[in-house]
């Protein structure tokens, strides 16, 4: 059966971070994305942040948790692949990324197969971002 997705959206990725300001910083400062809300489970010991290009009422954004008394041994697994976020420039951005410290996984060029410009970056906790040139 077939479920009606008229009215379906994507609201938000998660992913869990070692270090919530740290992560805030790189989303933000080097991907242009902005703090949208912050939320605090002193209860379950965690912390939300929401981060994005606009309000999750009209687009996707991404839900960094940090959990409060964690082990430091989060395992990124394998089934998780990458972000993918559009730059207007991917060869100036990834200079100044690159100038500000962030690892290039792979440099920006064609992709294998292809001719979309591209090239991967890691996050503080070593997730993949796919920058694509657009």
């Amino acid at each position: 059966m077939n479920a009606d997705t008229g009215n379906y959206r994507f609201l938000h990725t998660m992913i869990r971070v070692r270090d919530l300001e740290k992560s805030v910083d790189f989303y933000t400062r080097h991907l242009g994305m902005k703090e949208l809300s912050r939320h605090e489970y002193p209860e379950g010991k965690f912390s939300l942040v929401f981060v994005g290009y606009g309000d999750e009422k009209d687009n996707t954004v991404l839900e960094l948790t940090y959990n409060w008394d964690q082990e430091d041994n989060y395992d990124l697994g394998s089934g998780f692949g990458h972000l993918a976020i559009a730059v207007p420039d991917i060869y100036g951005a990834c200079d100044k990324m690159r100038d500000e410290g962030v690892s290039i996984s792979r440099e920006p060029g064609p992709m294998k197969h292809g001719t979309t410009v591209i090239a991967f970056i890691d996050d503080p906790d070593g997730y993949k971002v796919e920058l694509i040139e657009r």
